[in-house]
């Protein structure tokens, strides 16, 4: 890893840290009736994401295949090769949403707040704790709010990243909900910040980020589907039409 690249790693998490830190008090007292604030847990989120993202480099391009109706509970099923992913996922949805991710993310000062509040946290290796994450899930669905969940489970520690097997949660309860799928397809994220960063640094630069049309739950081989959508968009890469 180059000394640059080492900084910029530093960098970054130093501006998240700094652009969290004057909302954690309101965070904490929030955290107490979480449900009645998830308006305001969301916004901060976005706001955070907003300046961190803008004083590391890094920019954002998003393409939609079509526009989104996001008045609509939706399960978001994007690809996962970096942490900003995250802040890709805040700035392709407007709408309230939760995430479900890793238990880890538990212990981080910034996101361990939202996991334990309105995010949902998930121990990959415990088929209970991910029978748990999916009903809770699907509470949120019920109440009008969109699920970000990674098909693929996590980043996996391929080099360069590719799209990985998907697991049937999100597929079962969109079918259970009749909620519709969103294919996300972030191409480069890992190119300049891969999984936490450690592996290479990181840089800053453009993400682009393509968002596929719905896909109806009630679509045969729905898991399949989508992962044939989302393969192929990746394949072609960012510059070719949706």
């Amino acid at each position: 890893m180059r000394i640059r690249e080492k900084l910029h790693r530093f960098h970054y998490f130093g501006v998240v840290f700094l652009c969290f830190l004057p909302f954690w008090p309101l965070l904490l007292l929030w955290s107490k009736n979480p449900d009645r604030h998830f308006s305001r847990f969301v916004k901060i989120r976005r706001w955070i994401a907003k300046g961190s993202s803008a004083l590391a480099g890094f920019r954002f391009h998003i393409r939609y295949e079509v526009p989104i109706d996001w008045s609509k509970a939706h399960i978001l099923c994007p690809n996962h090769t970096s942490n900003l992913d995250i802040a890709a996922l805040i700035k392709v949805c407007p709408a309230d949403f939760t995430f479900m991710g890793k238990k880890e993310l538990l212990r981080n000062p910034v996101t361990g707040i939202y996991f334990r509040t309105i995010d949902i946290p998930v121990d990959r290796k415990s088929k209970i704790s991910g029978f748990r994450a999916i009903k809770r899930a699907a509470a949120s669905l019920d109440k009008g709010r969109s699920v970000v969940i990674f098909p693929e489970g996590g980043i996996n520690d391929h080099y360069p990243p590719h799209i990985g097997p998907f697991k049937p949660g999100p597929f079962r309860l969109a079918a259970e909900k009749n909620a519709c799928i969103i294919p996300v397809i972030i191409h480069n994220a890992w190119e300049l910040h891969w999984n936490d960063g450690s592996p290479y640094g990181s840089r800053p630069g453009t993400i682009y980020i393509d968002v596929l049309a719905p896909i109806d739950p009630k679509t045969q081989q729905l898991q399949e589907k989508t992962r044939q959508k989302i393969l192929y968009t990746w394949n072609k890469g960012p510059n070719k039409s949706l």
